[in-house]
């Protein structure tokens, strides 16, 4: 059964969240954010991102409940966007969308993201970009052994897109459009 859901997962810094953000004004919807969260968390325990990610991997708990409460949102309510990775997997019945991106691109993304300066900080784009590569690889590693999913796996999504070359409003107005076609089948 379909809901009025749009799960957008993909790669770091491939515009998650500002999609997100914009498709949440279009749609008029509300939004969940499972990566908000995490960085919290992180914060929370004063550690980076890539740090807690290493921690998370040796305290599964704390993964599942992130997990979980998407699930358990989507139980509740309707007309909302879900950022998050395993998004799709929490809300199966969502329109499932994955967005790629280049990794060099993710990187320049990633360093001069000031909003990420509290939980990721680096004083080179290498250094920025291996970080990425690192975490891809934790989260990879960490999905399939929790959950047996690889959520770089483009047969879990209705949805692909490369935002390598493309604004966030030109991603989030073609989602849109393909999501009300979803919608009308």
């Amino acid at each position: 059964m379909k809901k009025h859901i749009i799960s957008i997962a993909g790669e770091l810094a491939s515009g998650k969240g500002a999609v997100s953000t914009i498709l949440m004004q279009k749609l008029n919807y509300g939004i969940y954010r499972n990566g908000e969260y995490f960085r919290k968390l992180a914060k929370e325990m004063n550690m980076d991102v890539t740090a807690f990610n290493e921690y998370v991997k040796k305290h599964p708990e704390i993964d599942i409940k992130i997990e979980k409460s998407a699930t358990e949102y989507a139980k509740e309510h309707d007309k909302f966007i879900i950022d998050a990775r395993l998004g799709w997997y929490a809300v199966p019945e969502s329109f499932k969308v994955y967005l790629t991106v280049d990794i060099e691109e993710a990187a320049k993304r990633a360093f001069n993201d000031e909003k990420r300066k509290s939980t990721e900080s680096f004083d080179t784009l290498e250094a920025q970009k291996a970080d990425l590569i690192k975490r891809y690889n934790l989260e990879n590693e960490r999905y399939f052994k929790l959950y047996n999913v690889h959520k770089e796996d483009l047969n879990n999504y209705d949805l692909v897109l490369d935002t390598t070359n493309n604004t966030p409003e030109e991603i989030a107005e073609k989602i849109k459009e393909e999501y009300e076609k979803w919608l009308e089948k």
